[in-house]
């Protein structure tokens, strides 16, 4: 019911829309390019493509401070949606005069639109409700990525059956648009607009490490976030599972992919809606630890219904690590939100990308060696990373409310 009540306000449900669609055209446009890396040049493109989307988050969280400040409004992050039409559906016409370097810049660039967007967009939210609504309005926001991720692969091949292979990218840039004009029309809106404050230049600014000092069970928390997104990378290893112990095609995989996803669903209603307990970042690292659990089991399971069921237990739990974590975060002050946010985005590309070039290779040998590892290695970083969050947090309370003068430091 929380879900309902937000998006019977118009400016929350022209939001969530237009993000629900621009997610919806990512999706379009992750399969579209992978699709052309593969058949133009082969599997190292695809791997080319995904280290250039990824390096200028790193690059981003690690040095663009200062520019990152110059986003915190929702104007401004029309400005970028903007950018990324142009870039979106100039993406073949640069592969096919300037071919993969061309493809990889303009994919660089779209990854640098997507790091300075994603933090800022994730630290306004929470400002367009009341406080007691940010957990269901950021499980709103998660429900996005999770309709997408079961929408977008079938839709995409549906209408590959009905248009070219180019049509997607004009597809998600018209998506860009949408959410260009959606974000341009709720900025002018000076009551209700979620704005971050912009410091002018030479003054003191937040700095991720005086952060992470002041409050380190958000450390702990991040930290878990990203061995946990290192780990979960053995999940690419599925197919090689069910074709080694369960002697199954391709379609059992994409029944995993459709059990996952609706389990992840049921698991997002409950998740922004229910009442979280206190200590969230103890509570984010136990999920975690749970999630590996899943993980390591699905090694072991010895036939389909037991896999179906642990693969539905896994994407219901999905979603309370992002609700929770998401809810966390919201708990600071603006520009400490966006600067954590750009903390937490960093360190899971790093991890993401890390692990694509590392675990499949491991995986190949062993999958259910791969399964177990991943999944108890999870599990001991996790039960770490809540111990210390709980030590760390034992005499502060529940959620940071204010900026402690301490957080204001130049490095």
């Amino acid at each position: 019911m929380g879900y309902v009540r937000l998006l019977r306000r118009r400016r929350v449900l022209a939001l969530w829309g237009a993000q629900a669609l621009s997610v919806f055209g990512d999706r379009l446009y992750a399969m579209a390019i992978m699709w052309l890396a593969w058949e133009r040049s082969g599997a190292g493109a695809m791997g080319l493509v995904a280290v250039a989307e990824s390096v200028p988050y790193i690059v981003m969280g690690t040095l663009g401070r200062r520019i990152m400040d110059r986003f915190a409004s929702l104007r401004a992050l029309a400005g970028v949606d903007a950018v990324r039409v142009g870039l979106v559906a100039a993406l073949p016409w640069a592969w096919s005069v300037f071919g993969t370097p061309g493809m990889l810049t303009v994919a660089a660039l779209l990854g640098l639109a997507g790091a300075v967007f994603d933090p800022n967009l994730g630290a306004l939210v929470p400002d367009l409700v009341e406080p007691d609504e940010v957990q269901a309005v950021n499980g709103l926001m998660d429900l996005t990525g999770r309709i997408a991720r079961i929408a977008g692969p079938g839709a995409a091949g549906a209408l590959l059956a009905l248009v070219p292979q180019s049509a997607l990218f004009l597809i998600d840039a018209a998506t860009f648009g949408v959410s260009a004009w959606v974000l341009a029309a709720l900025g002018r809106s000076a009551a209700h607009a979620a704005r971050g404050p912009v410091p002018p230049s030479g003054t003191v600014r937040l700095g991720a490490r005086s952060l992470l000092r002041t409050h380190p069970a958000t450390g702990a928390a991040i930290a878990v976030h990203g061995a946990g997104i290192f780990a979960q990378a053995v999940a690419m290893a599925t197919p090689a599972l069910l074709a080694t112990q369960l002697h199954a095609g391709a379609g059992a995989y994409g029944l995993v992919l459709a059990v996952t996803g609706a389990g992840a669903l049921v698991g997002n209603l409950i998740a922004g809606n229910m009442r979280l307990p206190a200590r969230l970042p103890v509570v984010y690292c136990l999920v975690w630890a749970a999630s590996g659990l899943l993980l390591a089991v699905t090694g072991a399971a010895g036939n389909m219904p037991v896999l179906l069921a642990i693969s539905a237990a896994s994407g219901f739990v999905a979603p309370f690590c992002g609700v929770t974590m998401q809810t966390h975060l919201a708990g600071f002050p603006p520009a400490a939100r966006r600067r954590l946010m750009a903390v937490d985005l960093t360190l899971i590309r790093t991890a993401g990308t890390t692990s694509l070039l590392a675990i499949p290779v491991i995986a190949a040998a062993s999958p259910v060696a791969a399964f177990w590892a991943g999944g108890l290695a999870t599990v001991a970083v996790s039960c770490a990373g809540a111990g210390a969050a709980w030590w760390w947090s034992r005499d502060r309370g529940a959620l940071p409310v204010t900026e402690p003068a301490a957080e204001l430091s130049r490095d």
